[in-house]
């Protein structure tokens, strides 16, 4: 079966805490009617910290559209070549032996996609596939698990490289005023991942069933204004509540392989904010405490998007993997409202010794990492 190795997780070396995020939102807003909710809200979101691709100066400016998706390109080809790199070396396979590349990101847009420069500029082979996923949000990252688990079923051996790039902080609308714009200002950071599943070998979760679950007609609770001044983020004040209808969903594709969900040994979702996570806890019947790999990350990086369910995986990882056998559920939420679910197990030997204790790598700059 397809396994899902230790993702590398980089992020940018420029770092906003949450009291310099609600100064800002004082004196940028300080005449707004609804400041003093806005700022109860950032003030709830558990995040304590978050990385942004340029310095906050920069991040305040809107020099258009061209010119931000220029800073999105470029910003990829400095940043994800040490990342993949990082995330082969954890596969223990090279570029040679990579027979697809999904890449997913919702922050900027290049086609070709990133995937084709990636092959063109790391040895990977010509008759690589390419998957780019452009269009699933916060989704996209265990979309790409669940896709390339589909792959490897077709092809048992086969190996998938998967890429997540958010740049969050480009899509920064400073003329956007509705509380929710002024939420997610507070609430999203940017950050890199990468991670390989491989048809056969490997350590890390085996992928056994894998499902999607999209809300009828709720389209408009998550998406995307495209205008002249670029993506405008639109969030519906109903999205904290979508677990009530996500998480039935979840129960029922996992109890129609036998797994109930209630009793399994790994969590790693979708940390959107403090509300999914409670809120999924108590219609799962779960302690708060399973989600902690998942709450970590939101507090240290933010909603890093499609980029959240690997660095909650890496956080299991770093804490020394799970038993042998041991049952996990990885899912991704984002907007439809979908839902990207995936079953495994643990496999390989329980890290331990300095293995466990690895460190993610410190903030990378976009200098010398090609």
């Amino acid at each position: 079966m397809a396994t899902l190795c230790r993702p590398a997780i980089s992020v940018p070396e420029h770092v906003i805490t949450l009291e310099q995020t609600l100064d800002l939102a004082r004196s940028l807003h300080a005449g707004h009617p609804q400041l003093d909710l806005a700022l109860r809200l950032i003030s709830r979101t558990g995040v304590a910290t978050r990385h942004l691709v340029q310095p906050i100066d920069a991040t305040l400016k809107h020099p258009g559209f061209t010119a931000r998706n220029a800073v999105y390109e470029s910003e990829a080809k400095a940043r994800v070549p040490s990342t993949v790199r990082r995330a082969l070396g954890h596969a223990e396979l090279g570029p040679e032996d990579i027979d697809m590349i999904i890449y997913v990101s919702c922050t900027g847009f290049m086609m070709p996609s990133l995937t084709a420069w990636l092959i063109n500029t790391m040895g990977f082979r010509p008759r690589t596939r390419q998957l780019p996923i452009a269009q699933l949000g916060c989704a996209a990252g265990g979309a790409a698990v669940n896709r390339a688990h589909d792959f490897c079923t077709a092809y048992p051996e086969s190996n998938v490289l998967i890429v997540a790039c958010e740049f969050c902080s480009l899509c920064y609308q400073p003329d956007d005023l509705g509380v929710g714009n002024l939420l997610s200002n507070g609430l999203f950071g940017d950050a890199i991942a990468a991670a390989v599943v491989r048809g056969e070998g490997g350590s890390g979760v085996r992928l056994e069933h894998n499902g999607s679950h999209l809300v009828p007609h709720t389209e408009e609770w998550i998406s995307y204004a495209v205008r002249d001044t670029g993506f405008h983020f639109m969030l519906d004040k109903r999205v904290p509540h979508s677990m009530e209808q996500l998480a039935p969903a979840m129960d029922a594709m996992s109890a129609s392989h036998g797994w109930d969900l209630s009793e399994l040994d790994f969590y790693l979702v979708h940390a959107g904010g403090p509300r999914i996570l409670d809120d999924l806890s108590t219609h799962l019947r779960l302690p708060a405490t399973v989600f902690r790999y998942s709450r970590a990350t939101l507090t240290e990086r933010g909603n890093i998007a499609s980029a959240v369910i690997f660095d909650a995986l890496d956080r299991l990882f770093e804490d020394g993997g799970a038993t042998p056998a041991a049952r996990g559920v990885i899912a991704g939420f984002g907007p439809g409202i979908t839902a990207e679910v995936a079953l495994g197990t643990w496999t390989g030997t329980q890290l331990t010794g300095h293995n466990a204790t690895l460190r993610r790598e410190p903030a990378l700059s976009s200098a010398g990492l090609l």
